[in-house]
């Protein structure tokens, strides 16, 4: 691209296949994943770069999710990306995570569409422009974002339990980052981050739907075989979260409509050995409304919702189970309960039952993700980001295989009170704050 359209294509080579995805590889380092289904009228695109918050570094806080934004605008070839989408009534979104961003597209299928939208991904990974009036303008949809998270009692909650669970780690930073950092970000550094990630070696392009497979290799080798192997080195990450060594708490004091509770533990990586049976006990814990706090809790009017979810990574996951109160409600006995429901897993496994409506809710919902390629993309792009899109289906066979005893072991290791982060959003009419001011910069003599 950007001058080097005389070079030869790059052809892809084939290197593994997995239930009908094949996996390719240019020599510039792009992963190429393709998954033919003729029964669909739709053809899905879906580009993930490995680069999310945990990449930022101090004082660029949201700086991963903000380039998200950018690439809906011009490159050198084109003025607006977001107008060519609608032009073509495609379905088309971004999202950023700790650890990688998503760009997809659902377009009709046809030879014409998927060229275009091909042509366009390798365009925007590699000239997109990144200039100080599109972010600008790109300000104020972030902004408002930013401020539609901090009216929601749940985002505000689960920020605040990020950044006290994690004393060193990104993790602990929210992808939508700092008001400050965002407001203040400035272009040179945005570009330089653009230019460090957004490149074919820290990428995965996958297509799925109906589609010819080697008419799709040609117009991939095309237009991103010309794309040079990057020379830069991507900087190494080596910050390492201390073993958190007793229970902590915060309080939330807001405007608002409900009490929230949250406990969160931390969790290894999906791909440990662990984390099947911790997706066994969270199901077992939050499922509604079979589950043991939903019985306990909501079915007995204590609460009015209760849940569980979790943020994966590379480096570890944040597990949170949460229960909704009514405004005014008492917060300690639900808090009290959830703590003896959550931190006794590791003494009272699942019952035959439990497990066995936990094992056919995985298996079910596995089935329906292999019949939808919009999502299938959208979740091995989480698998990518975790180091390899093939263990997405050694972690659903694994899941089937999971015993009580397991789910007993796992939830004795880290369901327990000195790895627990609680945090409650207390609504208040007029909660008291004690404003810092800034320091005054100081005068030139």
């Amino acid at each position: 691209m950007n001058g080097a359209r005389a070079a030869a294509p790059d052809l892809a080579a084939k290197v593994a296949e997995v239930e009908g995805i094949s996996e390719y590889r240019l020599a510039n380092g792009l992963r190429v994943l393709l998954f033919p289904d003729q029964s669909k009228p739709t053809i899905t695109i879906n580009m993930t770069y490995l680069v999310g918050s945990r990449h930022e570094g101090y004082g660029e806080t949201g700086m991963a999710h903000l380039l998200e934004h950018m690439l809906f605008k011009g490159t050198k070839n084109r003025e607006d990306i977001g107008k060519e989408f609608n032009a073509r009534g495609a379905r088309f979104n971004g999202t950023t995570s700790l650890d990688r961003t998503n760009y997809y597209e659902l377009v009709q299928a046809s030879d014409e569409n998927l060229e275009w939208a091909l042509s366009m991904e390798a365009d925007r990974m590699v000239n997109a422009l990144v200039r100080r009036q599109d972010l600008d303008t790109e300000m104020t949809v972030v902004r408002n974002e930013y401020e539609n998270g901090e009216n929601s009692p749940g985002n505000v909650l689960i920020k605040r339990l990020q950044s006290m669970a994690y004393d060193w780690h990104n993790y602990g930073n929210s992808t939508i980052g700092n008001r400050s950092d965002i407001e203040n970000v400035d272009i040179a550094n945005l570009q330089a981050f653009y230019r460090m990630y957004y490149q074919p070696d820290n990428a995965v392009l996958l297509v799925a739907g109906k589609f010819d497979l080697q008419k799709t290799l040609g117009l991939v080798s095309r237009y991103f075989g010309v794309i040079p192997r990057p020379t830069r080195v991507l900087p190494k990450l080596w910050t390492v979260e201390p073993t958190q060594d007793g229970e902590r708490s915060l309080m939330v004091r807001r405007v608002g409509d409900l009490t929230l509770i949250m406990l969160a533990y931390k969790m290894p990586s999906p791909l440990h050995a662990d984390a099947q049976a911790l997706s066994y006990a969270a199901f077992t814990l939050g499922d509604t409304p079979s589950g043991r706090l939903h019985k306990s809790l909501v079915q007995t009017g204590k609460a009015a919702q209760v849940g569980a979810l979790r943020l994966s990574g590379v480096d570890g996951s944040l597990q949170v189970i949460f229960a909704a109160l009514k405004k005014g409600d008492p917060v300690e006995p639900v808090k009290d309960e959830m703590i003896r429901q959550v931190e006794g897993l590791g003494e009272s496994p699942p019952t035959a039952e439990e497990l066995q409506r936990a094992r056919l809710n995985f298996a079910n919902s596995a089935e329906r993700l292999m019949n939808d390629h919009e999502n299938i993309g959208l979740q091995l792009s989480e698998f990518v980001a975790l180091g390899d899109w093939r263990t997405f289906f050694l972690t659903r066979d694994r899941t089937q295989e999971v015993t009580a005893e397991q789910v007993k072991s796992a939830s004795a290791k880290y369901l327990r009170r000195d790895n627990r982060t609680a945090g409650v959003f207390l609504p208040e009419e007029a909660p008291a704050r004690a404003e810092i001011p800034a320091w005054p910069a100081p005068r030139s003599c």
